[in-house]
């Protein structure tokens, strides 16, 4: 699970959503994928926490807003 990127992570949990939403899964797969989802979703997580502990260190643990115009507020 370490080496799975963001992106891929988000998109497999996203199926496994929509899997479960449609209500055609077998309560054993359903399991299975409520497992999985709920491993995906700590991953994205650790994954979103680590990038903004490198944002904060980058910006001396002062988190900035972007602003597309090329501005930073503090």
């Amino acid at each position: 699970m370490a080496e799975l990127k963001f992106e891929a992570a988000l998109a497999e949990l996203e199926q496994i959503v929509q899997n479960m939403e449609g209500g055609r899964l077998p309560l054993e797969e359903s399991l299975a994928a409520y497992r999985r989802g709920s491993e995906l979703l700590r991953h994205c997580q650790q994954q979103l926490s680590t990038a903004e502990r490198q944002i904060q260190i980058l910006e001396n643990g002062t988190l900035r807003d972007f602003e597309p115009d090329g501005s930073e507020t503090k």
